[in-house]
């Protein structure tokens, strides 16, 4: 029995999801657990595995589409049956209208030639910023076979060239080779597209990249061209988002680490008997930030166009470094959690982050962020606040100092903390304040864990 495989939904936040990559194609036997395609929310990725047995008989969408939740995206069943009742498109599906886009490029060129000559201003000598209609396979192929696009007639719809206009060209030997052909195509064998829907005008060709390729020899290429994922566009949407709209300040201090290194030294020498989990200096530091945060509600706080959102509990989100790029987690109510409550919870969040099976549901309600880069040796950083959260602490490196006491000279370590604040959300005494009760509560930790 055909039975449809539906975009799931990963949060409640979460309307659609993009299709990153299809892992079997229509025709495929299909067996549980096999993967069928990847697919991105604006912050994970996530597998979708089959759950029966069968023959992926059809498929409705293509990779790069941004499909809705809950929205059938393919069908499992037995060849030959029928899918229309499942086809959330009304029509063809994608692998059939596509497959997975070259038939639709295939019917076109195949459409039958038109006799007439094509018009030359039209089609023939281009000039600057005029669009160049060229199909995907069409541009493959002139950049491979050196076929100057730019004096190439398009027979396509609306003038577009096609392929078979790439093959006319080569028959007639108006092709060219090595630094002629990268004035036209590039030495990387590919134009980007800065027209309307991506195509490529004649300022794209004159921009190539063969100014940085000079000197390479033919066939190499200079660089790689790697396209956004998604999860990168929304970390460089929320960053600049984050830069052009608030009035970013960044204040440094530094704490003396003796007492915690004190403590930790305890911890470890009882970890065994006790039980006790691995408490790291990032665990500490989320803890004191906690337990800090309601005393200054500006700081643990959403700032909007119209007003501020002051909350009752720290929602503390966590930066991790994942492989596909920046991710926050959060801790909620961090405050009402022990130490070693706060320290499974981030643990359990950097690890599902990591993993990239971490919900969206995970990252979202922050309302203050720590980010450490100190494990990088990095002694001073000015960490971006993450909109619409009013602050962000940046963990530094630790170092050794010196200080002065009873007429001595005493080395200690010691942590610099950066903390960024919205001018527009509070004053920078007042963030002076919170990061003063911050380091007051990492220098006499021991004290702290008794309230």
């Amino acid at each position: 029995m055909a039975t449809p495989v539906i975009m799931p939904r990963q949060g409640q936040s979460v309307e659609s999801c993009l299709i990153g990559k299809w892992h079997k194609a229509k025709g495929d036997k299909i067996a549980v657990g096999d993967i069928l395609f990847t697919y991105e929310t604006d912050k994970a990725t996530f597998d979708e595995e089959a759950k029966i047995d069968g023959t992926l008989i059809d498929i409705f969408f293509e990779e790069g589409d941004d499909v809705e939740c809950l929205i059938n995206v393919c069908v499992i069943g037995n060849e030959g049956e029928s899918t229309a009742e499942f086809n959330p498109n009304g029509g063809a599906s994608a692998s059939a209208e596509s497959a997975p886009s070259e038939a639709k490029e295939e019917a076109k060129e195949a459409a039958p030639t038109t006799t007439e000559a094509p018009k030359a201003a039209e089609q023939v000598t281009r000039s600057d910023d005029e669009f160049i209609k060229i199909s995907p396979r069409a541009r493959t192929l002139a950049s491979k076979e050196g076929v100057d696009i730019k004096s190439t007639p398009g027979t396509g719809p609306d003038g577009r060239i096609i392929e078979r206009d790439i093959k006319a060209q080569i028959d007639s030997g108006n092709i060219s080779t090595g630094a002629a052909a990268a004035d036209y195509q590039g030495k990387s064998g590919t134009v980007s597209g800065t027209g309307i829907g991506g195509r490529v005008t004649t300022s794209d060709l004159a921009l190539s990249p063969n100014a940085v390729n000079a000197g390479v020899s033919d066939g190499q290429n200079e660089y790689e061209e790697v396209p956004h994922p998604g999860i990168r566009k929304v970390i460089a949407k929320a960053m600049c988002n984050s830069l052009s709209t608030m009035a970013q300040l960044t204040l440094n201090s530094s704490y003396d680490m003796t007492e915690i290194n004190s403590f930790r030294a305890k911890i470890k020498a009882s970890k065994e008997k006790l039980g006790l989990p691995n408490i790291t200096i990032n665990d500490i530091i989320l803890y004191a930030v906690s337990r800090a945060l309601l005393n200054h509600p500006e700081v643990n706080a959403h700032y909007l166009d119209d007003k501020m959102l002051k909350f009752k509990n720290a929602h503390v989100g966590v930066a991790v470094d994942t492989p596909r790029g920046l991710l926050v987690p959060v801790v909620f109510n961090a405050n009402k959690l022990s130490l070693s409550e706060i320290s499974a919870a981030a643990k359990d969040a950097a690890e599902t982050a990591i993993s990239g099976k971490i919900t969206p549901d995970r990252m979202s309600g922050g309302t203050f962020t720590v980010t450490n880069l100190g494990t990088l040796g990095i002694e001073s950083f000015t960490p971006v606040i993450n909109p619409p959260q009013t602050c962000i602490l940046g963990v530094n490196t630790i170092e050794t100092k010196v200080k002065v006491v009873d007429g001595e000279v005493k080395p200690y370590q010691a942590m610099t903390l950066s903390l960024t604040f919205d001018h527009r959300a509070l004053d920078g005494a007042p963030a002076a304040r919170f990061l003063q009760e911050v380091k007051q509560n990492l220098e006499n930790f021991t004290s702290i864990l008794a309230v």
